[in-house]
């Protein structure tokens, strides 16, 4: 049976960049090392705290209903991939997924049933892209897939993918089906996109677009 501390702290949300938990976990290391109590119990304390600081780390980079990384992680990542692959000219990748009508299904399934659509949208999307693709949660009914080492025409065979099996998954909530489309913005980098910023919004600009001509739909910039 888990520890009642560690229950709770799977519970919480937690709103502290990484590199202040590292700076604590160290401070808080120093002064145990520091404390005029026995050898084994030092190290007994400080295998506890490294457990509490790498389950509440964890916490602080990911989402705690699907298990994806955050918009905290998004933000790190996408600054990171985006620097490299302009620095190295590699092909880089970003696609935005938006489960279509999602207000529609709060609204006539209840929210437990947005979390259940939410849940089973992220495994269809992490079960289509490689393990070198980096998911997050974007926020709210949004994803935001990375796509490393992948060109555009490349990215578009795994997108389209996920859209066809997303529409025809069996989603199926206090035995109602429903039926649930996603709409796709795909962006590649290119010479003349600066900055990460830039090369979101182009994906966030085709989102909009796929949303305005049908949804359900794969569009490119």
């Amino acid at each position: 049976m888990a520890d009642k501390n560690e229950t709770d702290l799977g519970n919480l949300s937690f709103d502290i960049p990484p590199e202040v938990l590292d700076e604590i976990q160290k401070n808080i290391e120093e002064i145990i090392t520091n404390f005029p109590v026995p050898e084994s119990n030092k190290l007994d304390v400080i295998r506890k705290i490294n457990f509490m600081y790498s389950h509440t780390r964890h916490l602080s980079v990911t989402d705690a209903l699907t298990g994806l990384y955050n918009r905290r992680s998004l933000d790190v990542h996408l600054e990171r991939e985006f620097l490299r692959a302009k620095r190295y000219k590699n092909d880089l990748s970003i696609a935005i997924i938006d489960i279509d009508f999602f207000k529609k299904i709060n609204d006539t399934y209840g929210h437990l049933c947005g979390d259940y659509v939410l849940k089973e949208a992220a495994y269809l999307i992490m079960e289509t892209f490689r393990k070198t693709d980096l998911i997050f949660r974007y926020g709210g009914e949004e994803f935001v897939a990375l796509l490393t080492e992948t060109p555009l025409e490349k990215a578009l065979i795994p997108l389209e993918r996920l859209r066809s099996r997303i529409e025809n998954y069996p989603f199926k909530y206090n035995n109602t089906p429903i039926k649930i489309t996603v709409s796709i913005g795909v962006n590649a980098n290119k010479e003349n996109t600066e900055t990460a910023s830039e090369f979101l919004d182009s994906a966030d600009r085709a989102l909009y677009q796929a949303k305005n001509t049908g949804r359900n739909r794969v569009v490119t910039t």
